[in-house]
């Protein structure tokens, strides 16, 4: 037996670590009217994440040399043009995440220091979103500097959120034997309770489950890894899809605890950017220790916040330039490298695009209202980057054996095509439902980030193009 081989048990749980998160329960809850998420949950894992995982095993087991990019699969199996729209697709889509980033830091810091949501809330948004844009600023340049101290942090926090949503469940449960008479909400649980309303609402809302669920692409590089990998990966996806769900359903019903759906939906933009926050708060306050919970956090949220923010400038804009094969689909001026070797045109386009996002804010009424924007805008844009694990499926299996991955989702050729067709139709139709928004400004942002994302993904070829065209003009001038 090689003893560099892993168990699908370990499997499971880094992959478990990797997809879920506290968030993910509370943007459920709040946007599928309390517990009704429960059944959005089962099917969504059902029809949508199981196959997609599998899919990926697949597609990680196949292109085991390739490092488990999205990008290398699209270039094996189709060709470098195609690859490099993958890797920009990759890149586009951190845009708004880390403007959500730098938002989310400081309403971290302001829950650490103040304890409330009022304070933050009450704040002129003007001088929020200067703020915010401050420290995107300040983190371009970290990242320019070709400093990465927050790695290891970002990997303590990241650990640190993932127990605390797991203590989150056992702990809420664990609460009523302690304090029976705290002010729990009664939840109903007959049938039509828990049957949604599948309305204008349910269906835009979708894209928040889709982005909840995805990311699963960042443990391809371990299929090949797993101890008899035809079984024990295929297991270990099962498992994951299984402790997903579980806590999904646990995380949703200690909310319905703590929560009612109708004071969500008379506040909802407050929910969504306090709700998990004061869900810490009143957990604390069940135990008898204040808020003490809350403070630990809210400092684990805002160290993990900032400091993913720092990588999310780097390490995707590294992933796109540092490829040869997209290189040639790239003006040299984004190639262009300081003496710290980070890529400072590419670090100054960021600082651009995602502080673009961040001042347009600022006309936005309350700084609750523009964390509701920002969840909204990244289920949009995030989900589009999972189209190209699809596609890169789809072209896998047409390739016929021509590719042989140790691991197979399904042996039959034509379930495997409508599997993927089906997992990229339903990832498109959500991205493009989540578009809709009552709020027009809010409509107006999910349009056009994706929008001008694309388009200057579509120009920088052809610079690149005219740049080849010119230099040969200018050879052939001076020869």
């Amino acid at each position: 037996m090689d003893s560099k081989r892993i168990k699908w048990t370990t499997l499971a749980f880094m992959a478990f670590s990797t997809v879920w998160g506290f968030g993910n329960v509370l943007n459920g809850f709040v946007y599928f009217n309390g517990i009704q998420v429960i059944f959005s949950w089962i099917l969504m894992f059902a029809l949508y994440f199981i196959p997609y995982a599998l899919m990926v095993g697949e597609l990680g087991s196949a292109f085991k040399e390739s490092g488990g990019g999205v990008s290398s699969w699209i270039l094996k199996t189709t060709g470098p043009k195609l690859a490099y729209y993958a890797g920009w697709t990759y890149w586009a889509c951190h845009i708004t995440y880390i403007a959500s980033k730098s938002s989310g830091g400081l309403k971290a810091l302001s829950w650490a220091v103040f304890r409330n949501a009022e304070t933050y809330d009450t704040f002129p948004t003007l001088g929020v979103q200067l703020v915010t844009f401050a420290v995107l600023l300040f983190f371009c340049w970290v990242a320019s500097r070709g400093l990465n101290p927050l790695k290891k942090l970002a990997t303590i926090a990241g650990s640190s959120m993932f127990v605390m949503s797991i203590l989150y469940i056992i702990m809420i449960f664990s609460a009523r034997a302690i304090n029976p008479n705290a002010d729990y909400v009664s939840m109903d649980f007959s049938m039509k309770s828990l049957i949604p309303q599948f309305d204008v609402k349910y269906f835009t809302s979708l894209s928040i489950l889709v982005f909840a669920v995805g990311g699963c692409e960042k443990i391809s590089p371990y299929v090949n890894k797993v101890e008899n990998p035809s079984k024990g990966f295929p297991r270990s996806m099962i498992t994951l899809a299984i402790m997903v769900v579980v806590c999904a359903i646990l995380g949703t019903i200690a909310m319905g605890m703590m929560f009612d759906p109708v004071a969500i939906n008379e506040n909802f933009n407050a929910y969504v950017s306090n709700g998990s926050y004061w869900a810490f708060q009143k957990l604390g306050n069940y135990y008898g220790i204040g808020d003490t919970l809350l403070m630990v956090y809210a400092l684990c949220n805002a160290v993990g916040q900032l400091s993913t923010l720092v990588i999310s400038i780097d390490a995707p804009l590294r992933m796109l330039l540092d490829n040869e094969d997209a290189q040639e689909f790239i003006p040299t001026a984004l190639l262009k490298k300081n003496d710290a070797g980070a890529y400072v045109n590419g670090i100054k386009m960021v600082a651009v695009l995602s502080g673009a996002i961040i001042l347009i804010q600022s006309f936005v009424p309350g700084a609750a209202a523009v964390l509701k924007q920002l969840t909204k805008l990244n289920s949009v844009c995030m989900p589009m980057r999972y189209l190209w694990v699809f596609t890169a499926y789809i072209a896998l299996r047409k390739a016929g054996e021509k590719y042989a991955p140790e691991y197979r989702f399904v042996k039959n050729n034509t379930i495997a095509l409508v599997a993927g067709g089906w997992c990229f139709f339903v990832t498109a139709a959500c991205c493009l439902l989540g578009v809709y928004d009552t709020d027009a400004f809010t409509m107006c942002l999910n349009i056009v980030t994706p929008v001008v994302l694309t388009a200057l993904g579509v120009i920088l070829p052809i610079i690149k193009k005219n740049e080849k065209n010119n230099s040969k003009l200018h050879e052939r001038k001076v020869g």
